[in-house]
């Protein structure tokens, strides 16, 4: 057939540019297609199919992540086009294409849904097997991550970290708002919004593990003759019941009359007794809960109140889609 079909220059770069495929790829498809442009697509498709084939055990660890939103800033999706290596993942192409699927992946609020829409004549999962063929390496979208919201906003870090964050309304300079806490949970990787999210048998079981840690710090830092770790009893908000902050204040009341502190100047001292006291018991709320987090560009701040700095707004909810 190689010598019937005549395969013109013009051909060979129109299939290329459909399917990303190289040069000599594409001609070969063609010349098995007959000059068949469509036909061509479907051999190309083949090919993808048997490199998928051979490479299913792999892992797609690393890839590029992406984040784009509607035009009204109403709802965002955060996805990562993965791959087998770095090399892959940082390629102009590579990256184009994640780019791409995730301008169609905004119209869809499942993974399963996205998978089985129709990417140019094909469907997603269609493509993803066909860019395997391409590029030689396993292709998979593995996370996808959607949020609707009254106002939505997104960050993607050096294509390796996609969030997204929903605010309960625009507010004047959202778009600064939403940015910063969506930098937030980028870099400091909350897993809830708030304490009040936390199951508290997780909670009970975080209190003894972090005890048991300092605990067996302590061991050592005495053998060594250095000042211990304060051992809390409590490691969540969630914990802090008003009985347990009233408890805690009586503490503190004792503690100023052990000092021989004048009653009357108690009130200028307790506030900052407790909030050492509530600080020193949340620490697994300082890690975990976004709004409880020190916001990275002003640690004086927690997130929970930089965001009470725009007025009448709430985050209500954020995303985040990680390489690897």
């Amino acid at each position: 057939m190689e010598n019937t079909v005549k395969i013109t220059a013009a051909e060979v770069n129109k299939l290329r540019k459909a399917t990303g495929a190289g040069m000599m790829d594409c001609k070969k498809a063609l010349v098995e297609a007959g000059g068949d442009f469509d036909k061509a697509i479907e051999v190309l498709r083949k090919k993808g199919q048997k490199v998928a084939e051979k490479r299913a055990d792999r892992d797609s660890s690393e890839g590029a992540a992406v984040a784009k939103l509607n035009a009204d800033n109403t709802a965002g999706v955060a996805i990562v086009l993965g791959c087998e290596t770095d090399f892959v993942g940082k390629n102009a192409d590579f990256v184009k294409l994640a780019n791409e699927l995730a301008d169609a992946a905004i119209n869809f609020g499942t993974k399963e849904e996205f998978l089985a829409s129709d990417f140019g004549g094909m469907t997603v999962s269609e493509k993803l097997i066909e860019q395997t063929g391409v590029i030689g390496e396993k292709l998979d979208i593995t996370a996808f991550e959607k949020l609707e919201a009254p106002f939505v906003g997104a960050y993607v870090h050096i294509n390796k970290i996609a969030a997204l964050v929903g605010l309960s309304a625009k507010v004047d300079n959202a778009e600064v708002l939403v940015k910063d806490v969506a930098m937030q949970v980028a870099s400091m990787g909350a897993t809830s919004l708030t304490y009040k999210d936390f199951d508290p048998a997780y909670v009970a079981s975080e209190t003894e593990a972090r005890i048991a840690v300092i605990e067996k710090d302590n061991i050592e830092l005495g053998r060594l003759g250095k000042t211990l770790k304060n051992v809390p009893k409590y490691v969540s908000m969630q914990q802090l019941t008003p009985e347990v902050l009233a408890e805690a204040e009586e503490a503190a009341k004792a503690e100023l009359k052990a000092e021989g502190k004048p009653e009357q100047i108690w009130d200028r001292i307790l506030p900052g007794k407790m909030d050492r006291f509530i600080s020193d018991n949340t620490t697994l709320d300082q890690e975990q809960c976004l709004l409880d987090q020190k916001f990275i560009k002003d640690e004086k701040k927690t997130v929970g109140e930089y965001v009470k700095t725009y007025g009448e707004v709430e985050v209500t909810a954020f995303k985040r889609a990680t390489v690897g």
